[in-house]
């Protein structure tokens, strides 16, 4: 297996990789590790799909890249991932252009905000990051199945240590809503979602990985307070930077050493283990990557969503 860390940048990790006649979507490619993502992808002679909710950005960040002169090409799409009519339109004007998609990556999200609601009623984090990808890359599975072999990347976070999903109210309709925890909750879905993927498409050629991708200083952290950032900015935390920080994402994408594998969280370029204790962010906790209530959460979200998924 390659040797890659920490430090890793996607120009090493997708060095000798060829992507020609791949195409790969991402989401949340109007900024920071999305527009990284997209590069990189692009840069070993794929054709991204950079999808976003905001045209103009959109227009802006694939007209940036393209301005660098890539070996593959940049095709944007619109999607609002708070609102699932938007999610299955958007999938459905994919489906309609693309036959086959070899690489997803729902690299999109929102961190600590406000008790706020999606379109249709969730939780603003859990709808976010959670429902919104988990229907897109559901509508966009026969896609991703024709294209096999074939990989599904999902951002997690180190935050899943925060805290597990509640399944019985994963829209903190009873519990008292707290940021933080909603937004661990939120990317504890993410790794189980992973998991819950992988096992249904593994036989179809389809995998699936959840990815901490380091702790970065981009938009993400838009909401954070000065408290939030006291607690984000302590002593000892290492920041990488934007290519390191969708170095992981890159490598999950495209790593020859990861073509037989799935259903795991990688962080640093690596394939993790477990946290060595509660207190460490380090590794994945058992919660986020439990077969059992990977299950349970899918049957959750096709509840909310209104649809069963079946290949």
């Amino acid at each position: 297996m390659a040797s890659f860390g920490p430090n890793s940048t996607t120009s090493e990790v997708i060095e000798g990789i060829s992507l020609a006649g791949k195409t790969a979507v991402v989401t949340g490619a109007t900024a920071g590790l999305g527009i990284e993502t997209s590069r990189a992808l692009a840069s070993a002679g794929a054709r991204v799909v950079m999808v976003g909710r905001n045209q103009e950005k959109l227009r802006e960040a694939a007209g940036q890249l393209r301005g660098i002169g890539l070996a593959g090409s940049l095709e944007t799409a619109l999607m609002d991932l708070t609102d699932l009519d938007s999610v299955r339109t958007a999938a459905q004007d994919l489906l309609a252009k693309y036959s086959t998609i070899n690489i997803l990556v729902n690299n999109a999200g929102i961190m600590v905000c406000p008790l706020g609601h999606t379109k249709q009623g969730f939780e603003m984090q859990f709808g976010t990051n959670h429902m919104g990808h988990f229907l897109f890359t559901c509508l966009l599975a026969p896609a991703l199945i024709a294209g096999a072999p074939a990989r599904v990347v999902s951002l997690s976070s180190s935050g899943h240590h925060i805290a597990d999903i509640d399944l019985d109210d994963p829209n903190f309709e009873v519990t008292e809503y707290e940021k933080w925890r909603a937004y661990g909750a939120s990317k504890t879905a993410n790794a189980l979602f992973a998991v819950g993927l992988d096992a249904r498409l593994k036989s179809k050629g389809v995998r699936s990985y959840a990815v901490h991708p380091g702790v970065i200083q981009t938009d993400l952290g838009r909401h954070m307070d000065d408290e939030d950032k006291a607690r984000f900015n302590n002593p000892g935390r290492v920041f990488k930077t934007i290519p390191q920080g969708a170095a992981t994402s890159v490598w999950a994408a495209t790593a020859p050493d990861l073509a037989d594998k799935g259903a795991i969280y990688l962080e640093d370029c690596r394939i993790a283990g477990p946290a060595e204790s509660p207190e460490s962010r380090a590794g994945y906790a058992a919660h986020a990557l439990d077969p059992e209530k990977a299950d349970r959460l899918w049957q959750v979200s096709e509840a909310l969503a209104g649809e069963k998924f079946c290949w």
